[in-house]
């Protein structure tokens, strides 16, 4: 035997978990996209054999995430899929709601405005305008950030309950990531009590050098903070002096998108 046969099937428990689930997903997808479709068609559509395309369809119906058509031998779309988006609707609304605003303020400010959210231990960005002044600017959207180092992660973490703080740091690991990153649990304590108390958060150079930035909570319906709003740009122009100018405007959008998505302040 070869060495590549060896190696395969040494790694083939793991491959092959990581083949059905691929194949799961794109069962998925093809019943999103043709509403209703059958063992054989599904199994035509993935180049499998019918008894493979039944027992993926069979372990996703046990999971709710697909079922059969009443007497027809179809399958579509689940309500398990709909508990699963539950999860993300309430960020698409952010996004959705805010696009406007963010296009507006990174005119007005002249750099980058981002929106992110809390993912686990990170902080992600979900859209991003660049200013007029910001050409060569980084694609942040959908990278996950330290929380502990980004003004919108700070943000994020100063509205947290003690507890749920206290284990996302643990988790997180508090990197230093430059000579100005937070990383003592009391300097950044103190930090974000000092965000919280005056509506927005700031981080001067403490997630990459030369790179300042500034942010401010978007809420929820129910006061829930479930985004935040970011401006960030090269520290020799978004200088301190500047942020603390800018703070006010970066309040006053978070606040027009919190009111979009129900909240009365």
């Amino acid at each position: 035997m070869s060495n590549h046969a060896g190696e395969t099937g040494t790694s083939s428990p793991a491959s092959g978990g990581v083949q059905s689930v691929d194949r799961a997903v794109s069962v998925l997808e093809i019943l999103a996209h043709r509403g209703e479709a059958g063992v054989s068609e599904v199994a035509a559509e993935l180049d499998v054999h019918k008894s493979t395309a039944f027992r993926l369809l069979g372990a996703l119906e046990a999971r709710n995430l697909v079922e059969q058509a009443a007497e027809r031998g179809k399958y579509r779309l689940g309500f398990g899929i709909v508990m699963l988006a539950g999860a993300v609707t309430g960020r698409l609304d952010v996004t959705q709601q805010g696009r406007s605003v963010c296009e507006r303020l990174a005119e007005e400010i002249g750099e980058t405005v981002n929106m992110a959210v809390l993912q686990e231990h990170y902080a992600v960005n979900l859209y991003q305008v660049r200013g007029p002044g910001a050409v060569g600017a980084h694609n942040w959207v959908g990278q996950l950030t330290p929380p502990h180092a980004t003004s919108s992660g700070k943000m994020l973490l100063a509205h947290l309950p003690s507890r749920a703080l206290s284990d996302l740091l643990s988790a997180s690991g508090q990197e230093k990531l430059t000579p100005r990153t937070l990383t003592a649990k009391s300097k950044l304590e103190k930090d974000l009590a000092t965000a919280r108390e005056r509506g927005y958060a700031v981080t001067l150079e403490e997630f990459e050098i030369g790179l300042h930035a500034v942010a401010a909570p978007i809420r929820s319906r129910d006061g829930e903070v479930i985004a935040a709003l970011s401006a960030s740009g090269p520290a020799y122009r978004f200088t301190e002096e500047r942020i603390h100018e800018c703070a006010p405007i970066l309040v006053d959008g978070a606040e027009e998108i919190s009111r979009r998505m129900g909240y009365l302040s």
